[in-house]
């Protein structure tokens, strides 16, 4: 296994978009959303192992998931969970990472991943990864990864690229668009030169700091700045106290959209981004009528049909007449909504937020 091989599990959101199992407190990535018997972040952790040495392998996380860092990967060190006092997107905590990276192995190469994102195909995965390590340490770009699209999907973002190629497959990258409309979606998929942005990314240490150099300056200055106490007790008060100054960006916005070194690799290997209850519906077992129930231990469905249920496992749930629904309960809360309006669930927790404050969030 390589030594200069490194991966960074970014592990910070709250995934509002699950509630109400998945809360402020404990967030999706944390959550066997599946019914698996493993959680999302300890799946990206188990395939990363498969990549890189396990002391190679770091989590960047909100400060509050510490704990729940530590019990579910028992084998990571306080060294390997680097701590966020704020949220500030993801091109901080990418900066982080990578910085902290550089003062241990200035020949690192690094593969930045998602916590909370499914795998079908772990071989798959793994080869695409490997591959995307050497092509990075050789040519010093920035590669990212693009999933196939098998439908016109607006809730994922899009990269096209063009026919400028390194090492036969590398896809030299010509413009990321955020979620499009139907139609502009409709549009990309029959151009053919159209991949789902999967937010995984790798390059080598050396490049990605140069980049951040060239694009986002301040921030390379704050993290740059830190060098001197990375891996040293003074690194979590110092790092906490520059996060303050760091702004709300992302990596795609602050560097990869900008940079003129960037490919993407086309890839297919099961990929979900598990971002709403219909995409885990697509790929829960169901039953003859369509009815995806997790844990189904204690619940019976009368009349019903193409739903997603999720509810606790020692409670008995009859469900009658519903067709197309999201029925989750979980923290004392019970939702059922169309799985047609599930993109409004974001507005119910501000709702439920604004009427009773943060005990349900």
């Amino acid at each position: 296994m390589n030594k200069n091989y490194y991966a960074i599990i970014m592990a910070g959101g709250i995934g509002s978009r699950f509630w109400p199992i998945s809360r402020t407190a404990h967030p999706k990535q944390f959550i066997d959303i599946l019914g698996t018997g493993k959680t999302l972040i300890q799946h990206t952790y188990d395939r990363f192992l498969k990549i890189c040495p396990k002391e190679n392998i770091f989590v960047v996380t909100n400060e509050i998931y510490t704990d729940l860092v530590k019990t579910q990967i028992p084998d990571m060190t306080d060294a390997q969970i680097l701590t966020e006092p704020v949220m500030r997107n993801t091109a901080p905590c990418v900066a982080y990472g990578c910085y902290k990276i550089e003062s241990l192995n200035p020949d690192a190469v690094i593969v930045v991943a998602p916590s909370d994102h499914l795998i079908m195909d772990e071989a798959g995965f793994v080869n695409s990864i490997e591959a995307s390590l050497k092509t990075a340490a050789d040519h010093s770009c920035l590669v990212t990864l693009g999933i196939m699209p098998s439908r016109p999907d607006t809730g994922y973002g899009y990269i096209q690229y063009n026919d400028n190629v390194i090492d036969e497959k590398f896809h030299k990258v010509k413009t990321f668009t955020e979620k499009p409309t139907l139609d502009i979606a409709k549009t990309f998929i029959q151009s053919g030169d159209f991949l789902w942005n999967a937010g995984i990314f790798v390059w080598s240490v050396k490049a990605i700091v140069s980049a951040f150099d060239k694009y986002l300056p301040d921030m390379h200055e704050i993290f740059a700045e830190a060098r001197s106490v990375y891996n040293s007790a003074d690194e979590k008060p110092h790092v906490h106290n520059a996060y303050q100054r760091c702004t709300n960006i992302s990596i795609d916005y602050g560097i990869m959209e900008k940079a003129d070194n960037v490919y993407v690799l086309p890839s297919e290997f099961g990929w979900s981004d598990l971002g709403t209850w219909a995409s885990v519906y697509q790929l829960a077992d169901k039953d003859y009528v369509g009815n995806a129930v997790i844990p189904a231990e204690k619940v019976i469905m009368y009349d019903s049909s193409n739903c997603m249920v999720n509810v606790p496992g020692e409670k008995l749930v009859i469900i009658k007449g519903l067709h197309d629904y999201i029925v989750v309960e979980s923290n004392n809360t019970l939702l059922i909504c169309p799985k047609e309006d599930e993109q409004n669930v974001k507005q119910v927790v501000a709702d439920v937020k604004q009427k009773f404050g943060t005990k349900y969030i």
